[in-house]
């Protein structure tokens, strides 16, 4: 499958643009998950939700709907990853099994200041459960130091199955590698000039890059570290409108849907 998505669903400048005039506050999650096929929930990078939040969005949503869950700040924004244990646990044990099958990747993304310390990294990455609740986790980094682009980092990745997360960036590294049965991708450079975020071109192209991940291939004109392979199974995509002029968001996610 193809998703696409925005970041979060409470954002002021999105009501009358976005938003139905005088929507109810307490409505914009029902009706922007019923706009887009993913939502990345921000809000659980500042603080830990409860079980009964995470319930409760979940009953907001459609059936076939899909969160990405960001991780919470503590557990990457550290001077030592492998210390992240005990933070880890607890935001994984916070409720997120109660989104049930509507539960998609976890991004765990660092501070551009966060430099890739090999052993410290793989450390970090050993801390991720592969489950919570007898659910299967899927984990996407999203890294923004030059220091990553290191094949060595790559393995590591690929060994874990963790997806590195693609940024369409104009100020942080935009590594494309394979690394997972899923890619991950965060789109961050839309301009307020362009109704749609990106222009019809731009989004073209992110049409059919966004294909070509589906069917595993490795895209021609993307930056990797290592060398990718050709193609490998089917994948998962996970495509997010994230910053950039977050005004235009939701119209660039929906312009993207048309096109897939």
């Amino acid at each position: 499958m193809i998703r696409v998505g925005i970041g979060g669903w409470t954002f002021e400048p999105w009501r009358g643009t976005f938003f139905p005039d005088k929507l109810p506050h307490t409505r914009e999650l029902e009706y922007a998950s019923r706009q887009v096929t993913a939502i990345e929930v921000n809000g659980t990078y500042y603080r830990t939700q409860s079980s009964a939040t995470f319930t409760k969005w979940a009953a907001e949503t459609p059936d076939d709907f899909v969160f990405s869950v960001k991780a919470l700040r503590y557990c990457t924004n550290r001077k030592v990853l492998a210390d992240a244990g005990e933070s880890v646990g607890k935001f994984v044990g916070s409720g997120l099994a109660e989104l049930g099958d509507k539960l998609g990747p976890i991004l765990w993304q660092f501070m551009p200041t966060k430099r890739f310390e090999p052993e410290d990294f793989s450390a970090f990455l050993d801390l991720l459960p592969d489950e919570v609740s007898g659910r299967r986790l899927r984990h996407a980094v999203e890294v923004r130091h030059e220091s990553f682009r290191d094949e060595a980092f790559v393995e590591m990745a690929l060994k874990r199955g963790a997806a590195i997360v693609f940024a369409d960036s104009a100020k942080y590294p935009s590594l494309a590698d394979p690394t997972a049965d899923f890619i991950y991708a965060r789109l961050e450079d839309a301009k307020e000039a362009v109704e749609t975020g990106y222009t019809p071109s731009e989004l073209d192209r992110f049409a059919a890059t966004a294909k070509a991940w589906q069917r595993g291939e490795s895209p021609a004109g993307l930056d990797y570290v290592a060398v990718p392979p050709e193609t490998s199974g089917k994948r998962d995509v996970f495509v997010f409108m994230i910053n950039g002029a977050k005004v235009r968001a939701p119209a660039a996610a929906q312009a993207l849907i048309a096109r897939l």
